[in-house]
Formats: structure tokens, C-alpha cells, sequence
């Protein structure tokens, strides 16, 4: 199940990615003193109080700008309201209420979304300075400094609070999108799965404008599936309507267990479907590459490990994956997909035993000692599996310094000859223990 998630929105230039950034550890959105420099949602996962949750951050919202790109970000706010569990709505506390203002709090109060009222740019609290903003009608306001770090821990208690008020819906279906670049044939895929016509297919790229999600069983198992509009490249993306299409797919890939990555045979894996699966890596997501359109392909007996070759080549990153050739138009090996759908999900929930985990790294390191620099040697004192989905092992080391990139390779590819967790990435984390 995905975590829940904070939206946080508001106006331009009120300190939104500042605060996101505090809050994440690390800078991902782009901080300016100047209006409508973060236009895209961006994502990242945090932690508060042991209540994990996601958080995104939007672009500043102008209700009433006919420019195209002001419009263009207050769809995309749109769409990250409308999918959050809570709201975080940032209003300046040294310029003071503006129409825009305003204007936001009222299209939160119409989104019927838990609202957590926040006042950046406040150094020194004082009444005289938040009082003026009860006038919005969202309830009380937190005076905060997202750049100094102060009054930002009151503000995620008031958030993650709401998460046991809102209702989120149970659901033991396993969680599948279909994504991939437009006209890779997902909606056939998808329906050559359903076992009926639900999408609308033509051979006109980007037919599929939203994501949907439908229910479903095969052999006495739960799925959902959800069928989402092609990814293009940005310079590809022209209107509204399809950026918004665009910003549900990344969105579908949040929330879901598995992932299936269609991509057109014919074209083979183009730059854009390799920054796709690029994509669902980073998020952490089990996953399995569909080559569709298998039947308009000429072949010989070699064919398959030509294809899977090139597919190693370009795939360095996350040689881990899992891939099936097959033809939604004719149904060729279709019904092979859901068992390796339950498969990289397994793979994904699988626990090492902390004993067992132990060992493996430990002779690993005794096989493979790590390098020195300057003078100092990485220690790994112990090692422990502390999540699933995707697997995430925490070395307890000396120094996170001295654990090179290649020799976190190292370890993970030790892992994966131990234990199969092929389909789904692992995460390595380093934490500092003295001797």
C-alpha cells in the first residue's frame, strides 16, 4: 500500500520547496527568490514521529493567469490535491495575504482535504504577526521558518495526525501499472488481460488520457489494474490536458506494487522508454518489461537472446529485470504476465533473516576486503533488513564515508546471488555505529 500523501501548495514564492527540501534531507526542488521556478510536482519520501508518508511538492498556483504556463501549474496542483490525504497550504508571513491567497484557500476548502495552514518567513513568532491570516477560514495558523528549520515539527504533527482521521481504503489487490511511452499498446494489453474491451483502442498515440483503475481476479487473486496515458518526452507534451494525463501516470507508478513496462518491439528500447523504466527504479518499484508487438517482429531461433542482450546493454543500471516477449493483438504469452507479476511482487516482500543476512555479508567482506582511502578501511559491524517494498538493508559501518559506490555494487550483487530478488531493486542504506 503507498504511503500517504502531502500535498503542499500554494502561491508563488512563499517558501514551498524550501520546506520541501528541509523536510526530504536533501535538495531536490529547485529554490529561487523568484516566482514559478518549480514547475513540476516532485516527490519524495520522509519519515515523522515513525509514520512514514510521501510529500509533493507543486509549482506556485495563480487562479486567475490566462498565461499558459500559469494555467499548466495550477493543473498540475490540481492533480497533486487531488490525490494527497493532507494539504499543507504555505501563505506568506512577512508580505501578508494576497487576493491569490485567497483564492487557493478556496479551492482547498472546495477539495473537502485536511488543510494544515502554514505561515513561512516567520523568524520571531509574535500573534500580531499570524492573526490577520485566521481571516482565510482554514483554522489555525503555524508560524514556521522553513529556511531556519524552526516550528516545522509542529506542522508535521498536525499533518501526520490526520492520517488515521482520513479514510484510507484497505485493499489486499496487488496494484499494477501499465506504463510506457504512447502507442506501445498498454490499453490492448490491458484488455487482452481484462478479457474485455474497457479501454478505447485506435492506433492514435495518446487515446488513453487518465489513468483508470480497475478490479479484477484470476486464480483466486486480487488485482488492480491501472491503465495509464502514454509518457512522452516534454518537448512532446503540448497541451494541458495530455501534461496532466502525463503527471497521473507518474502518479499511478507511486501507488503501485508492480510495474509493467510495455515497449513496442518494433521500436525496440528507445531513450524514452529507457528514462520510463529509469523512473520506476528509482521509485523502488518491482517490475517486468513487457516487449509487445512480438508477433510483427521477423525472427530465428536466436531472436529472444539478441533482444534480452541489447536489452542487458542498455539496462546496465538495473540488470535485476525481469522481461516477457509477447503480443497483445494475438494473445501470445499474455497469460504468462500475472504469474511473473506475482513473482517480482514476492521478490519484493521477501525478508533475509537477520542471521543468515549476517553471514552473507560478512564473508562477502572477508572475500572482497573494501578499499582503504586515506589511510582508513570501511568496517561493516552488522547488517539487518529493516523494510520490504522494495528490500532495504542498513549496513552499520564506521564511517558512510568510506563505502565507495562500486563496493555497494558489490555487495548488492552479492545479495542478489544469495537471494533471488530478481524483478525488484534493493536499497542499501549506511548508518555510523562506533567501535
Amino acid at each position: 500500500m503507498a504511503n500517504p500523501l502531502i500535498a503542499i501548495v500554494g502561491r508563488p514564492n512563499v517558501g514551498k520547496s524550501t520546506f520541501f527540501n528541509k523536510i526530504a534531507g536533501r535538495k531536490i526542488s529547485i529554490t529561487e527568490d523568484r516566482p514559478g521556478v518549480t514547475r513540476d510536482r516532485l516527490y519524495a519520501d520522509s519519515e515523522w514521529r515513525g509514520k512514514a508518508f510521501s510529500m509533493v511538492d507543486t509549482g506556485g498556483i495563480e487562479m486567475r493567469s490566462e498565461d499558459v504556463m500559469w494555467k499548466e501549474i495550477k493543473k498540475q496542483a490540481e492533480v497533486a490535491i487531488d490525490t494527497a490525504q493532507v494539504i499543507l497550504f504555505f501563505v506568506d508571513g512577512k508580505e501578508g495575504l494576497t487576493t491569490s491567497d485567497y483564492d487557493v484557500a478556496d479551492m482547498l476548502r472546495r477539495s473537502k482535504k485536511p488543510v494544515v495552514l502554514v505561515v513561512n518567513k516567520i523568524d520571531e513568532y509574535s500573534e500580531e504577526k499570524i492573526f490577520e491570516f485566521y481571516s482565510l477560514g482554514l483554522g489555525e495558523p503555524y508560524p514556521v521558518s522553513a529556511e531556519h528549520g524552526t516550528g516545522l515539527g509542529d506542522v508535521l504533527d498536525e499533518a501526520v495526525s490526520w492520517f488515521e482521521k482520513v479514510e484510507i481504503t484497505e485493499d489486499d489487490s496487488i496494484k499494477i501499472a501499465v506504463v510506457g511511452k504512447p502507442n506501445a499498446g498498454k490499453s490492448s494489453l490491458v484488455n487482452r488481460l481484462l478479457g474485455f474491451e474497457r479501454s478505447i483502442v485506435t492506433d492514435i498515440a495518446g487515446t488513453t488520457r487518465d489513468a483508470i483503475d480497475t478490479k479484477f481476479t484470476y486464480n483466486d487473486k486480487n488485482y488492480t489494474i491501472i491503465d495509464t496515458a502514454g509518457i512522452r518526452k516534454k518537448s512532446k507534451v503540448e497541451d494541458d490536458v495530455e501534461y496532466y494525463s502525463v503527471m497521473r501516470a507518474f502518479d499511478a507508478v507511486r501507488r503501485a506494487d508492480v510495474c509493467l513496462l510495455v515497449v513496442d518491439s518494433e521500436d525496440g528500447l528507445t531513450e524514452q522508454d529507457t528514462k520510463i523504466i529509469g523512473y520506476v527504479h528509482e521509485a523502488g518499484k518491482p517490475s517486468v518489461i513487457v516487449m509487445n508487438k512480438w508477433d510483427l517482429i521477423e525472427k530465428d531461433t536466436n531472436t529472444i537472446n539478441k533482444f534480452e542482450d541489447k536489452l542487458k546493454e542498455d539496462l546496465k543500471f538495473m540488470d535485476y529485470f525481469k522481461s516477457i516477449y509477447v503480443s497483445a493483438k494475438t494473445g501470445q504469452r499474455t497469460e504468462k504476465i500475472l504469474s511473473l507479476v506475482d513473482e517480482v511482487y514476492a521478490h519484493s516482500l521477501y525478508r533475509i533473516p537477520t542471521g543468515i543476512l549476517n553471514d552473507v555479508i560478512s564473508d562477502a567482506v572477508r572475500a572482497n576486503e573494501p578499499p582503504s582511502y586515506n589511510g582508513r578501511r570501511l568496517k561493516v559491524y552488522y547488517s539487518s533488513q529493516v523494510s520490504v517494498a522494495p528490500p532495504t538493508i542498513a549496513l552499520f559501518v564506521n564511517s558512510v564515508d568510506l563505502l565507495h559506490f562500486s563496493y555497494q555494487r558489490f555487495l548488492e550483487n552479492t545479495l542478489r546471488k544469495s537471494f533471488d530478488f530478481s524483478g525488484t531493486p534493493i536499497k542499501i542504506l549506511t548508518r555510523e555505529k562506533s567501535d
